[in-house]
């Protein structure tokens, strides 16, 4: 199964969701999945998104920031976007894909001290780490 998390820049959300999913794929060894992540557009990897995943032992730097290309949508069983912008966006999709959405607020939106950004970041990671182990049950028992 090909499994695409898709956000507005492929920046922060989106990345944070395919690196949970690399990781916690490995509790269901019967689960194949492909993991990736895409963008409506691509807006490069955010460095605070990259560290508060680092945070948890999750190394998501190598992970492109992509963006949606009709070989991905095609090639793609489940998709989930991962804030408004793509779910109103996302194009129509084929008639075998899945397509769920996570109302996730874009933590690089985030204001004040840098103390304050990376807390809404911590808890946009840990929000999607709970979306993704719920996604991978569900996916699992299909």
């Amino acid at each position: 199964m090909n499994l695409l998390f898709l956000c507005t820049g492929n920046s922060c959300r989106s990345q944070i969701a395919e690196g949970w999913a690399h990781t916690l794929v490995g509790n269901y060894p019967d689960l194949e999945l492909h993991i990736q992540s895409a963008g409506i557009k691509s807006h490069g990897k955010n460095p605070r998104a990259i560290a508060v995943m680092q945070e948890v032992g999750i190394d998501i730097a190598n992970q492109e920031s992509t963006r949606l290309t009709e070989e991905i949508l095609e090639q793609t069983d489940y998709i989930v976007t991962v804030c408004g912008h793509a779910d109103e966006h996302c194009p129509v999709l084929p008639t075998y894909t899945r397509k769920e959405h996570w109302p996730l607020e874009d933590p690089a939106k985030a204001t004040d001290s840098e103390e304050n950004i990376i807390q809404v970041f911590r808890a946009c990671r840990d929000d999607i780490h709970q979306r993704v182990e719920d996604l991978l049950l569900r996916l699992k028992g299909m």
